[in-house]
C-alpha cells in the first residue's frame, strides 16, 4: 500500500482496446485510486504523431475519457522536448498513450526528458497506462514492428525506454500477443509469428524475458504492493527461451511470482532470479544515483509550493536557483539524461510563469465563489417554488462559468471543471 497522503504507483500494459468498452473498468479503477476528481490526466499521442489524422485520433481519446470515464483528458502540447509538455507530464497523475509506431515514438522521445519523467512518475507516485505501440516501448527492449513485418528488416530489437525497471522488470513487452488476423499466415506476437519471435529471443540478455499481453487485455502492476492483476478478455504470457506460462483474466499474484515464472525450468521449483530482475530501492528520485536529480526535484517542489501559495517571487526564485545550480554542475554533469532533465525543468518553470503572468496566481475559486453561491441560492429558491425552467437556466449559467453542480442529500456542492494551474484539487466542498 502507498503511504497516507501519497499517490499509488501503477503501471498498466494494455494489449489493445484502450479506447473500447472492454477497458473502461480498468481505466476507472486506476483513476479512482489517484485522489480527488478531476484527476489531472494527459494523453501522449506521439506514437501516431506522424499520421495525417493525428488530431482526430487525439480527439477520440478525449471523447472516450469524457463520455465513458467522466474525466477531462489533456492532449500533450508542443514538441516532445517542449517545456509545456514537461510541465504537463509533471502535473499529471495519469499518463496515457496508445497505438502507432513504437519506432517513431522512440525516435521522438530520444534525447528529451520524457523517458525520465515517466520513470519519475512510477517512482514518485502516479499512473502510466500504455497500450499497443506505446506499451512496446516501456521495457528494456522494443520490437520494431513495422520495420520487420511491413518492410522486411531482419528480426532485431531496439533499446526500450526501460520505464518498467522501476518495477524490477527486465522485459520486452509484446502487445497484440494473440493476434490472429493474418488468417493463412502467423501474426501472433504483434505480427512477428513464432519463427521470428524464436529468433529474436536468442538475442535477448539472459536476465530478460518476454511479457506478452493479449488484445483487449490489461496487466495492472501495483509497484507499492508489488502485485499484478490481469483484466479483460485474454491472458498475459511470460515467455523465456520458448517456454510460456500464462495468467488468465482475474488472476492476482505477486510481481515476484510473475518474474519467477520466466525462470522456472520445470523442475518443480523456481530457479534463482537474476540480479537485474530484483526490484530497485526507489525513493522519490528514480533511484537518485545522481545528486543533480535530487536538486531538480527539490527546486520543482519549491516552485510548486510557491505557485500553490500565490508566491510569484518564490516561484521565480526556484527557477533561478536551479539555473544557477545547473551552471555550477556544468563541468561535471553525470550524464546527458540529467542535463536534459534539468534544462527541461527550467524551461517548464519559465513557461508556467508566463502562463501565470497572464492568468494570475489567485485561486479562481476565491473569485467565483460569491457569484456561484448566489446562483446556487437562487436556483434553490426556484426549485422550492417549482420554477424548474428557471432552475435549469441557473444551472446552465453556473456551467458556463466552468462549474459543475452536484446535488446531494445535504445540499448542493460545486466543483470547478476547469482548474487554474496547480489549484491542486476539486472545488469547494
Amino acid at each position: 500500500m502507498s503511504a497516507p497522503g501519497t499517490l499509488p504507483r501503477i503501471a498498466t500494459l494494455m494489449g489493445s482496446g484502450e479506447l473500447s468498452p472492454t477497458m473502461v473498468k480498468v481505466h476507472r479503477q486506476i483513476l479512482e485510486r489517484l485522489g480527488p476528481r478531476p484527476v489531472p490526466s494527459l494523453f501522449l499521442g506521439t506514437p501516431f504523431g506522424f499520421q495525417e489524422n493525428a488530431r482526430e485520433l487525439g480527439q477520440r481519446a478525449v471523447t472516450y475519457f469524457s463520455e465513458s470515464l467522466q474525466t477531462p483528458l489533456d492532449v500533450a502540447a508542443g514538441e516532445e522536448g517542449d517545456d509545456t509538455l514537461t510541465s504537463q507530464l509533471r502535473r499529471s497523475r495519469y499518463v496515457f498513450s496508445g497505438p502507432g509506431s513504437p519506432t517513431y515514438a522512440l525516435r521522438r522521445w530520444e534525447g528529451t526528458a520524457v523517458p525520465q519523467l515517466l520513470r519519475e512518475k512510477l517512482a514518485g507516485g502516479g499512473a502510466v497506462t500504455f497500450a499497443s505501440a506505446a506499451a512496446l516501448t516501456l521495457g528494456s527492449h522494443t520490437v520494431p514492428v513495422y520495420e520487420i513485418y511491413k518492410v522486411g528488416a531482419e528480426p532485431h530489437w531496439l533499446p526500450g525506454l526501460g520505464v518498467l525497471g522501476a518495477a524490477g522488470l527486465e522485459v520486452a513487452v509484446i502487445p497484440h500477443y494473440n493476434n490472429a488476423e493474418g488468417g493463412t499466415h502467423d501474426t501472433h506476437f504483434c505480427y512477428l509469428g513464432e519463427r521470428r519471435l524464436a529468433a529474436m529471443e536468442e538475442l535477448l540478455p539472459a536476465e530478460t524475458f518476454v511479457l506478452g499481453v493479449d488484445e483487449h487485455t490489461a496487466l495492472v502492476i501495483d509497484l507499492d504492493e508489488r502485485s499484478v492483476e490481469v483484466h479483460g478478455l485474454g491472458v498475459v504470457t511470460v515467455r523465456k527461451d520458448g517456454r510460456s506460462v500464462t495468467f488468465e483474466t482475474g488472476s492476482r499474484l505477486s510481481l515476484d511470482t510473475l518474474i519467477a515464472a520466466a525462470f522456472d525450468h520445470g523442475s518443480g521449483r523456481v530457479a534463482a532470479l537474476p540480479q537485474a530482475a530484483s526490484p530497485p530501492d526507489l525513493p522519490y528520485a528514480a533511484g537518485s544515483a545522481s545528486p543533480l536529480f535530487d536538486l531538480i526535484h527539490e527546486r520543482e517542489a519549491e516552485f510548486d509550493r510557491a505557485v500553490g501559495g500565490g508566491d510569484a517571487r518564490g516561484a521565480a526564485g526556484a527557477a533561478l536557483t536551479l539555473e544557477q545550480e545547473l551552471h555550477e554542475w556544468s563541468t561535471d554533469v553525470p550524464g546527458q539524461d540529467e542535463l536534459t532533465r534539468a534544462r527541461a525543468s527550467i524551461r517548464a518553470m519559465v513557461g508556467r510563469l508566463g502562463e501565470l503572468a497572464v492568468g494570475g496566481l489567485r485561486d479562481p475559486r476565491e473569485v467565483l465563489g460569491p457569484f456561484v453561491e448566489l446562483l446556487i441560492e437562487q436556483r434553490r429558491r426556484a426549485r422550492d417554488e417549482r420554477r424548474f425552467s428557471d432552475a435549469d437556466q441557473l444551472r446552465d449559467a453556473v456551467s458556463a462559468l466552468g462549474v459543475e453542480l452536484r446535488d446531494g442529500p445535504e445540499g448542493t456542492e460545486w466543483h470547478l471543471t476547469a482548474l487554474a494551474p496547480d489549484s491542486g484539487g476539486e472545488g469547494r466542498e
